[in-house]
């Protein structure tokens, strides 16, 4: 590739005849420019991966969080000491053996890709992520790629958790959980701004599963006492969210209507701490079930008003996957339930529910697969979201 420059005249003698000025040629300068369309490429590639890193947040996480959690279900189903599910263990192993290991590896694979895309963005947009911990609903999803990785050791396929890998890699994921509680519900009793009723909302409910995921995967371990100290922790705050979710202190809406989904969580919570609880005690005991009802009714609740997400299914945003995992979770609770109540009901809602959350996650497979040019949009609301202004009221 060649450039012509023309130099100024300035830079030449001025001709001061006629005749001289008939014979001044101003000469062409030529330059020689090497080609290089791997250079394009890669400068292609830079501003992409740069526009991704600004736009990609720990919200996108939700992803891996429904991938996980569908892994463990499946897991479960397909558990040959589960009497509930044995028409499933009709299937030969040559089968469902490989297809639980494509699914953890599925997961695997998208969990690896978000967490090293989140790391990038920390090393280089660090500002953003500053901007994330201290919004009041982006600071929640930071638990999210901690509880991913915990509910992917616990339904990996071959290593058992009292394996010594199992308990090494537990503190791994756990210590972060831990040290976002102490800064966050810290924050909650003694920051003016950040108190709990200045920034509660739906997402807040990730922190306490947080907790009660450690919790379960440490009485898997036999970590009694630390399962309980997790537990205890997890299920107060839960109380102190519930009460002040459930009255709205603060008089008013705290999420767009593109983030209803979260609202989901609500009964995600109860749901996982009936797991936990069933795993501390070895029995789905009367204190699983209640949470495990509890959990049923906020679920019945929501699905009753399905107006309330209506604005919110306008137009795709990864919003959408918080329906798959609190779905799952409460799948989860259904199936430890039918296996400690027999009968015809417990094995329907099962099944009904176990169907409901293969349906919802297929359903976001594919509509993130055909809208996939909108998985990244210039603004999303998980951090556009404003904090209302305080009510001196309560209402």
């Amino acid at each position: 590739m060649s450039m012509r420059i023309t130099p100024a005249l300035d830079d030449f003698h001025t001709p001061n005849t006629d005749t001289e000025n008939q014979n001044t040629i101003i000469p062409d300068i030529m330059i020689e420019l090497p080609r290089s369309s791997s250079s394009g490429a890669f400068i292609g590639l830079r501003f992409m991966l740069s526009s991704m890193l600004t736009r990609i947040h720990a919200g996108y996480f939700r992803i891996s969080l429904s991938l996980c959690w569908e892994t463990l279900l499946w897991k479960t189903l397909l558990d040959p000491t589960n009497n509930e599910t044995k028409f499933l263990h009709h299937v030969p192993q040559m089968i469902y053996r490989p297809v639980l290991i494509f699914l953890w590896s599925f997961a695997l694979l998208v969990l690896v890709l978000l967490s090293l895309l989140y790391l990038l963005k920390c090393f280089f947009r660090f500002n953003l992520v500053k901007g994330e911990f201290l919004h009041h609903v982006g600071v929640n999803y930071l638990f999210a790629p901690w509880i991913s990785w915990l509910i992917l050791l616990e339904s990996h396929p071959f290593i058992a958790p009292k394996h010594v890998g199992f308990k090494a890699l537990w503190w791994v994921f756990a210590v972060p959980v831990i040290v976002l509680d102490v800064k966050i519900y810290g924050q909650w009793f003694t920051k003016g701004k950040r108190l709990l009723t200045a920034v509660a909302n739906p997402t807040s409910h990730l922190s306490v599963i947080g907790n009660l995921v450690g919790a379960r995967a440490a009485a898997k371990m036999g970590w009694q006492e630390v399962s309980v100290c997790l537990f205890s922790l997890g299920m107060v705050h839960y109380l102190v969210l519930f009460v002040t979710l459930y009255q709205r202190l603060s008089g008013s809406d705290r999420l767009p209507a593109m983030l209803r989904p979260v609202f989901f969580l609500f009964f995600a919570a109860p749901s996982m701490a009936s797991l936990a609880w069933a795993s501390i005690t070895g029995s789905f005991d009367t204190a699983s079930k209640m949470l495990f009802f509890f959990s049923l009714f906020l679920f019945t609740s929501l699905i009753c008003r399905p107006t309330l997400f209506k604005k919110s299914m306008r137009k795709f945003n990864v919003a959408w996957w918080a329906y798959s995992y609190p779905v799952t979770l409460l799948a989860l609770a259904s199936t430890r339930y039918a296996k400690e109540v027999k009968g015809k009901v417990p094995h329907t809602i099962m099944l009904i529910l176990s169907s409901l959350s293969i349906l919802v996650i297929i359903a976001l497979l594919l509509s993130t697969a055909l809208y996939s040019k909108m998985l990244l949009p210039d603004e999303d609301p998980s951090l556009t979201a404003k904090l209302p202004k305080q009510s001196s009221r309560i209402v």
